[in-house]
């Protein structure tokens, strides 16, 4: 994917943050503790987007920047969190201060941006000895309708999987990972707008999306696991990385 389409598809969130909000996952605590020294005081949430990582680091105790590039997603992010300082801005352009943090975040997002810009911008606004800790949620494909699912949401899709290991740089230590099962409890008939949160689906022709989605119908009608069903649950691993600043 060249680099216009891959900055093209991390804008286009900012056409369905309403949607991103209402049905993307949160993370568990148990990740984010891991994922966050202790020692911390001050942490840069990176692509906060419309804050679900946010949420859990100000519950947790940490006092906490959020930094997102798109509006809507900000907006969302703000109303549900009114105060949390919620910064526009990039992972290769943060506008903060030299050593203002000494933890930084980035969840679903270190595949949109350029590595070693990023990497020198996070190390920039690091404290000595701070940390960055790139996370994914990852659905677990070993469920059967979850890669039924998958595989339509992604029918077309250029884009390689979102989730890798991060390339950090020189200016950090080796990163550690570690991972973290769980489930998103979530109305069955949400897994179609679960889908339309998705950059792939945001940027198709209204006629290929709304096709993609009655697929998506077509599964909660007719999978033995999702039919007749309310609630169901949605098995996912979050997929945690930290390493500290040289």
């Amino acid at each position: 994917m060249s680099t216009d389409d891959r900055d093209d598809r991390a804008a286009s969130f900012d056409r369905a943050a309403t949607v991103y909000q209402a049905t993307r996952p949160g993370y568990p605590d148990e990740a984010v503790r891991w994922a966050v020294p202790r020692t911390a005081r001050d942490v840069l949430d990176l692509a906060a987007g419309t804050g679900k990582l946010t949420e859990r680091l100000v519950a947790l105790g940490w006092r906490v920047v959020a930094v997102e590039p798109s509006d809507a997603m900000r907006a969302e992010l703000t109303a549900a969190l009114p105060d949390v300082e919620a910064l526009p801005g990039t992972a290769e352009h943060l506008g903060l201060p030299d050593a203002s943090v000494d933890a930084v975040t980035i969840a679903q997002a270190w595949h949109w941006v350029d590595p070693p810009a990023a990497s020198a911008e996070i190390a920039r606004v690091l404290r000595p000895g701070g940390s960055v800790a790139p996370i994914w949620n990852v659905r677990d494909q070993d469920t059967d309708w979850v890669a039924r699912w998958t595989e339509i949401v992604h029918r077309g899709d250029s884009l390689d999987t979102s989730y890798r290991d991060p390339v950090l740089g020189d200016a950090f230590t080796e990163p550690e990972h570690a991972t973290f099962p769980w489930t998103q409890r979530l109305r069955a008939a949400d897994l179609r707008t679960l889908a339309a949160s998705r950059s792939h689906l945001i940027l198709l022709p209204a006629d290929e999306r709304d096709e993609l989605l009655d697929a998506v119908d077509e599964l909660v009608a007719t999978h033995p696991d999702l039919r007749g069903r309310e609630w169901i649950e949605v098995p996912y691993r979050t997929e945690c990385y930290r390493a500290l600043l040289r």
